[in-house]
């Protein structure tokens, strides 16, 4: 997508629907239901609002950056080996 060619206000409601849609499956997630979104199943959600933010820092933009762990009760991946990783 050639984000260069939308208005800052177009950037800023692309966006907040990422946001949105993240937020709409967290609370579905939430009372046990299937996200309807899949914001977090699906990389080009990640990958377009990395874009939208990379766009927008090059304007100057101020935005506030969405927090991708928020709504998770667990991370989806185990920290508890993580002292035992060697270093080469």
């Amino acid at each position: 997508m050639r984000y260069q060619a939308f208005t800052n206000d177009s950037l800023t409601m692309m966006y907040e629907a990422v946001r949105g849609a993240l937020a709409a499956d967290d609370a579905v997630e939430r009372e046990g239901g299937e996200p309807k979104f899949k914001v977090r199943d699906t990389p080009d959600w990640k990958k377009h609002a990395a874009d939208l933010e990379a766009e927008m820092l090059k304007r100057g933009m101020n935005f506030s950056v969405i927090e991708w762990h928020e709504g998770q009760e667990k991370l989806p991946f185990d920290w508890s080996g993580r002292d035992r990783v060697r270093r080469q």
